[in-house]
């Protein structure tokens, strides 16, 4: 057993809380987080064991498939996700930014997941598509080859759905740049 993180996102309030019911109903998985972005979307992440956490997702996609935007499931998930999703990341060394941008919110989490596990990266925050339409980003620090082949890693792994937007790596941002990030 391995603990696992899944996400459904969906085009309605009433679909997604509809979801998270039978999410919860079919198997043994907790919600992190379940509740409305912009602009009207609807978000559930859980967690648990991979078996239940494939089998609650699976349940949801089968059950609302029309109104679903994105999905994923990610076995053993890099543990800096986590902070990163709540704001709560403390950066001390900053060197090297990165910012991946993609239209839905599963498809952040699959990104940082792939950029935190590719080089030696520190995530700053995931933005879960509040304030921005339902687009979503990840902001990332190190060194600028580490930040680079993390970026690249995060694009090819939601560019096949899609979903992927735009990135930059800005090798030496001025310490105000920092001060408005961090």
């Amino acid at each position: 057993m391995s603990k696992a993180i899944g996400m459904v996102e969906y085009r309605t309030v009433s679909t997604g809380v509809q979801a998270a019911d039978i999410m919860l109903k079919t198997s043994s998985v907790d919600i992190l987080e379940s509740s409305v972005v912009c602009p009207g979307k609807y978000i559930v992440i859980i967690t648990g064991d991979l078996s239940a956490v494939k089998a609650a997702v699976d349940a949801s996609k089968t059950r609302f498939s029309a109104e679903l935007i994105d999905s994923f499931v990610l076995g053993n998930p890099d543990e800096a996700i986590f902070s990163a999703i709540y704001g709560a990341t403390e950066v001390k060394d900053v060197k090297a930014l990165g910012v991946l941008e993609t239209f839905s919110a599963a498809s952040i989490i699959i990104a940082a997941d792939a950029a935190a596990k590719t080089s030696q990266v520190e995530l700053i925050e995931l933005r879960l598509a509040r304030g921005m339409c339902g687009k979503s980003y990840l902001m990332l620090t190190g060194e600028v080859a580490a930040v680079s082949a993390a970026i690249e890693k995060a694009k090819a792994s939601v560019a096949d759905n899609g979903m992927f937007l735009e990135s930059s790596v800005i090798a030496n941002p001025d310490k105000r740049l920092w001060d408005t990030i961090l």
